[in-house]
């Protein structure tokens, strides 16, 4: 029997980790099939607070992780396979083990929708990155790409005209499915050149990005085109799928939090982007780690 379980160990899952482990609750974190979460993608983090020279993603995961384990928290490297939150104590199993807990933390995350084409994760954040917020600094003065043509991606493409001279919006047809407000924002943008009609079929380059592959659907034309950089804004899929039956799922299938971090099941709470679909920051998932670890432990303290 634990008192608190987390499930995840991205920024929301650590810091929740960080701050119950200071309260005495010896937390046990879940890590997941990615310890770290979506950091472990990003080569270098320049906007979380506290390093002025910038940090790479793994190496603040670790740092995380460290400091969550010197109060006390407890790691186990593997992942959540099912739960059970029917009835109290609830119930997490992980690999043929089952384990009990008091209270529980959802911070599974969220991933970002990929092509699925060869060498894309072998240059993820090496030229292939899923959050313009994130590495749109990386890019001044270079020629990039954005792919999708909905809200995120006129937001992103938009966005990534603050540091590239040229910004190639690139959709599969002739007319985007973003609002008229975010279409009209990124037509006017004369840093914008849209490519229709058109998907990548492959990425060039060892070790880092250097061109890509494009095919015209209609008219099956391939063609290579240099590119310094690609960002994918095609969606994420929250990982829920284990609470399905068990949790309400809201927007998109996240969890939706019914006031901050607390959801319908009393003593089960929620943190970072597995609820949250529309910030999606490392410094906000921490936030809200933040605010699920002392929700958790006044729940805890309540029982007591």
């Amino acid at each position: 029997m634990e008192k608190l379980i987390i499930i995840g160990s991205g920024p929301a899952g650590l810091t929740a980790a960080i701050y119950a482990a200071r309260a005495n609750l010896s937390p046990l974190v879940i890590e997941g099939n990615t310890p770290g979460g979506q950091l472990l993608w990003t080569t270098e983090v320049d906007n979380y607070p506290g390093f002025e020279e910038g940090i790479l993603g793994p190496e603040l995961m670790q740092k995380m992780k460290k400091q969550a384990k010197r109060f006390g928290a407890k790691v186990v490297s593997d992942s959540a396979k099912r739960t059970n939150f029917s009835q109290k104590p609830f119930k997490v199993t992980v690999g043929d083990t089952e384990y009990e807990a008091e209270c529980v933390i959802i911070a599974t995350g969220a991933r970002a929708r990929m092509l699925d084409l060869p060498n894309e994760d072998k240059l993820l954040g090496k030229g292939v990155h899923t959050c313009a917020t994130c590495d749109g600094a990386f890019y001044r003065g270079k020629e990039i790409m954005v792919i999708g043509g909905g809200d995120s991606a006129m937001e992103e493409g938009t966005f990534l005209t603050k540091f590239a001279k040229k910004v190639y919006i690139i959709h599969r047809q002739d007319t985007l499915n973003a609002s008229q407000i975010m279409q009209g924002k990124a037509k006017k943008n004369l840093k914008i050149e849209f490519i229709w009609k058109t998907e990548i079929k492959g990425y060039i380059g060892e070790g880092k990005l250097e061109a890509v592959k494009l095919v015209n659907i209609q008219t099956k034309e391939e063609k290579e085109m240099r590119i310094d950089g690609v960002f994918l804004a095609i969606g994420h899929i929250p990982n829920t799928e284990i609470f399905k039956g068990q949790l309400e799922l809201g927007k998109f299938g996240y969890l939706e939090p019914k006031n901050s971090v607390f959801t319908e099941k009393e003593g089960v709470f929620v943190a970072g982007d597995v609820s949250d679909w529309k910030y999606r920051q490392a410094v906000t998932a921490a936030g809200f780690g933040c605010m699920a670890a002392l929700e958790a432990e006044r729940y805890l303290s309540s029982l007591e």
